[in-house]
């Protein structure tokens, strides 16, 4: 019998030989999603030289992952409270790692396209297992510990990211972002079987598979019809036909989860005036972030004249910020309440990007890039850290983990939904993002836009949220609070344990 299989759940403590073979299964496992989430934006003018790709191809690398890993992540977790919490974690990293060998190994840009929207499902089974996992198996006197140390080594592993993607984009190949993966699979899945005990709940209810596939085709059809409007056109039958099921799909899924007994999006929660303003916000903020990440990147390489490392390395500023200042923001967001906080989130971030687009045909890194990074990133924090504390305490403590979750799916449904609308609205289109010429004033569009995005965030925030619901962090909710301030840039808060009963 294993040391995993032999210890009893809620019983483990930090300093034991499990305890440190469930922090590292959990940490290798989110630093496998968090490479693969900082790194393929860096890839993109590496792919679409390759394959000769459209801008439209280039798009849907990106969108086919984030709306699968949007569309199931709150099913990823109830899989894991009903079957057991590492049966479905070890899934999700095969799942994930094989996926991840076949983007590797692809041999047209549609076969990249389709295993990357297989790779989010794959990361939908595994992000909510990881704290799911820690909850679950951490005595209560080493849990918040245990959390803490999970997010800042899997910030690292954020950070890391950019500038380890760079490396093998310059020096061997795009392939290698993909494949790295599969070192890190195996030493996860060894790991966990010897150390990681098993939990599941008892869970009353069926899983709604209506709302699920609902969703995913609602999310599928706008995405489809944004991308591809910007090559057909407006008026083309296939872009209006898809554009009209996907919005049926959605309208659908909402009458679904209205009359479900058990729906996977609980819509009584936006009854909560906080819990609407926060998953507003959540929509334009993150829709921005997306927007502002798929085309900084591929802007500093074609008009910039930037290698992969030096791309990866310009944006480790902002992820800096973010881990050196998240946890003050908190302390800051219990005493002061988040309203003051994400509306000046949401000027700084609106000033930084404004920055950004007046970077021009010769960006200069200390004197624009820079700057505006760092002015975006003081904003960014100030909005990512109070809007999770306001998710949380915008309901009760038996219903915080499904808030999160549907608050962690809006953020990749926004990002994934800026990357297919973003060059329809600037006129990029075709190959125009490898030609300098083209791919400046759409940047410099695309960020004024993001700017608009930015300040309605603000404005949401001021006139949505009231300090006297956000000022104190509930007890019950500190371990969710701190796990979500202290992720990457460009993580949207992972979600805690899934409300029991839904799915």
């Amino acid at each position: 019998m294993t040391p995993g299989a032999s210890a009893e759940a809620g019983s483990v403590r930090l300093g034991t030989p499990i305890g440190r073979g469930v922090l590292a299964t959990t940490i290798l496992g989110s630093a496998m999603a968090f490479l693969d989430g900082t790194v393929v934006n860096i890839a993109l003018p590496r792919i679409g030289h390759q394959f000769g790709a459209t801008l439209a191809g280039l798009q849907w690398t990106v969108t086919g992952y984030t709306l699968t890993l949007a569309a199931f992540v709150l099913v990823g977790g109830s899989l894991g409270d009903r079957f057991g919490r590492r049966k479905v974690f070890l899934i999700g990293v095969v799942w994930f790692a094989l996926a991840s060998l076949a983007c590797g190994l692809s041999p047209n840009l549609g076969f990249l396209i389709t295993f990357r929207a297989v790779q989010g499902v794959g990361s939908a089974l595994l992000t909510p297992g990881a704290l799911a996992l820690i909850q679950s198996v951490f005595h209560p006197d080493d849990r918040a510990k245990a959390v803490g140390a999970w997010s800042g080594l899997a910030s690292i592993a954020g950070a890391a990211g950019p500038l380890v993607g760079g490396w093998l984009i310059e020096y061997a190949s795009w392939r290698w972002i993909f494949l790295i993966n599969l070192p890190l699979a195996v030493a996860v899945v060894a790991i966990a079987l010897r150390y990681v005990p098993e939990s599941r709940e008892l869970v009353i209810g069926h899983f709604d598979i209506p709302g699920a596939v609902l969703g995913a085709l609602g999310l599928a059809g706008v995405t489809y019809a944004l991308v591809e409007a910007g090559a057909k056109g407006l008026g083309s039958a296939s872009v209006i036909a898809t554009a009209v099921a996907g919005i049926a799909a959605l309208v659908a899924f909402v009458l679904v989860e209205r009359r479900s007994p058990a729906p996977m999006m609980p819509l009584s929660l936006f009854s909560s005036r906080e819990f609407s303003a926060a998953n507003a916000l959540t929509l334009t903020a993150y829709g921005a972030l997306g927007a502002l990440f798929f085309f900084f990147a591929t802007y500093l390489q074609v008009v910039g004249g930037y290698k992969p490392l030096q791309a990866g390395l310009a944006s480790l500023p902002t992820t800096i910020v973010m881990m050196t200042l998240s946890s003050r923001v908190g302390g800051l967001t219990t005493k002061l309440g988040a309203r003051r906080l994400m509306t000046a989130g949401g000027a700084l971030t609106a000033i930084g990007v404004l920055i950004l687009s007046t970077s021009g045909h010769h960006p200069n890194y200390w004197a624009r890039i820079l700057p505006a990074l760092i002015v975006f990133s003081l904003g960014m924090v100030m909005i990512a850290v109070p809007v999770t504390v306001t998710v949380l305490n915008s309901t009760t403590t038996d219903r915080a983990g499904i808030a999160s979750g549907v608050n962690n799916a809006v953020a990749r449904a926004a990002g994934a939904l800026a990357v297919a609308a973003f060059p329809l609205m600037v006129g990029l289109k075709g190959d125009g993002y490898a030609d300098p010429a083209k791919l400046e004033p759409a940047f410099a569009k695309a960020m004024v836009l993001a700017a608009v995005l930015f300040a309605v965030t603000g404005v949401i925030a001021w006139f949505g949220v009231r300090d006297e619901a956000t000022r104190s962090t509930p007890e019950h909710h500190a371990e969710e609070a701190q796990c979500s301030t202290c992720l990457p840039i460009g993580s949207p808060p992972l979600e805690p344990a899934h409300e029991h009963g839904h799915s």
